[in-house]
């Protein structure tokens, strides 16, 4: 467990760090509590911001002054017109060796990564089958379903088994997502013999140094299966405070893939530039974080990660333990989240109405649980979301960066506050009925 006062004393180190990236730095006093280190923490990101504007401000979307390589930190930056043809010279984000050889595209956000790379799929692939895991990232499914319609959407129950099963020969794409649950990640890296042609990484809510990074990297290089890692860098790899929205789509060079797999590739990399391009995609040179790339950054990053993941696991043992029948799924394989269900089913709205009132409750108490639909911040985050596993609605609660002490009281009184709900409207943990199982490798 760690104590407030090192906790405070971490978080003194990361407001040095955005400091020491300020041309004129300012003052940084010891923070005495969280809503101190919130307030400075977002408050340097803001002058961050505000110093490149003015620093930068020949540097418009079009490179007109051609006065030299914009940057931002670390980051440099050559393009012309609209950041079409945007190039990026600087530190990967990912805390991985040998990836020399590796290509990156930047985009806008995570979804302009995976949109520009799906339908850059398109004059690759005539026709591909493109295999979602269970409770795959929902905006994910959603744009495959609805304008993707070269590729066959496969959704697996449960087994990684199941594609040894498939018949035909088109080419297959595994959708490999961080928001399924551990069991059926863990399985898909134990497939011996993965009859797959590409497989599409969707890192975000993994650390970018993980070590489940580097298992699905060995486990595709074993296998000859060319990887392409997706990411949304707003989340995990900002400190928490969500300095401007940033995707990015590296191509790893797999040396076991055969030729036609290694051109193909090639292919690919080339259309989802143009994708990117005619779609209006490009990232923003002044989305870049300033402080990525350092020692120290690696350092304290890897920190945040690792005390989330001590709260979400303690988080995880009391729902489990108070709220029996109502934790809805309590493992995901990034371990940065639970889902609570209530005993009676919820529509969409139900479900937000829900979110809306834990929040202002636990806020008018003092606690830090805020209504985000992201994660990794300094403060505990909640959000209705959809478990399409059982086809209901169910509530995100994420573990933030935060003393241990202080989450552990922030989640009993989630549970108290749930359990209380719970008897309002008529039914207890008892009443919980068993979900109905779905079949397994249901094609949509």
């Amino acid at each position: 467990m760690e104590s407030v006062e090192a906790y405070l004393t971490r978080k003194k180190q990361e407001l040095e760090l955005l400091n020491g990236c300020l041309k004129h730095p300012l003052t940084i006093q010891f923070p005495k509590s969280v809503a101190e280190v919130i307030e400075q923490k977002f408050h340097l990101a803001a002058a961050l911001k505000a110093e490149h504007a003015l620093h930068d401000w020949a540097q418009t979307e079009t490179a007109w002054t051609h006065s030299g390589r914009p940057r931002s930190g670390p980051f440099e930056f050559k393009y012309d017109y609209q950041r079409a043809d945007l190039q990026v010279k600087g530190p990967s984000f990912y805390a991985l060796e040998n990836q020399s050889g590796s290509e990156t595209v930047y985009t806008a956000s995570g979804m302009a990564a995976i949109s520009g790379l799906l339908m850059a799929t398109a004059p690759v692939f005539s026709e591909a089958d493109i295999i979602t895991m269970p409770n795959s990232y929902g905006e994910t499914t959603e744009l495959i379903d609805s304008h993707t319609k070269h590729l066959r959407r496969i959704e697996l129950g449960g087994s990684f088994a199941e594609i040894a099963t498939l018949r035909g020969s088109r080419p297959r794409v595994l959708i490999l997502d961080s928001c399924t649950t551990a069991s059926a990640f863990e399985g898909t890296l134990k497939c011996a013999q993965p009859r797959l042609d590409l497989i599409v990484f969707d890192t975000t809510c993994f650390s970018s140094g993980s070590g489940w990074i580097l298992r699905a990297l060995s486990w595709a290089g074993r296998a000859a299966i060319p990887v392409i890692l997706l990411r949304s860098h707003t989340k995990l790899d900002s400190l928490g405070v969500e300095y401007g929205r940033l995707g990015s789509a590296v191509f790893a060079p797999c040396p076991l893939a055969g030729d036609a797999k290694q051109q193909w590739l090639e292919v690919l990399l080339t259309e989802m530039r143009n994708a990117v391009r005619l779609f209006g995609g490009a990232a923003l040179p002044a989305h870049f974080p300033p402080y990525v790339g350092s020692p120290a950054y690696r350092s304290l990053t890897n920190k945040r990660v690792a005390a989330m993941l001590v709260n979400s696991r303690r988080m995880t043992h009391y729902f489990s333990a108070k709220l029996a029948g109502l934790a809805a799924e309590r493992h995901f394989a990034h371990g940065l989240y639970v889902t609570l269900a209530s005993a009676k089913a919820l529509d969409e709205n139900q479900a937000r109405d829900i979110v809306a009132e834990l929040c202002a409750d636990l806020r008018r108490r003092g606690m830090p649980l805020r209504h985000a639909g992201s994660f990794g911040f300094d403060f505990g985050a909640a959000e209705w979301s959809t478990d399409r596993i059982r086809d209901r609605y169910v509530v995100r609660i994420a573990a933030p960066d935060l003393p241990t002490s202080l989450w552990d009281e922030i989640v009993a009184a989630v549970g108290a506050w749930w359990k209380a709900r719970e008897r309002r409207v008529g039914m207890s943990p008892q009443n919980v009925g068993t979900a109905t199982e779905v079949p397994l490798g249901t094609v949509t």
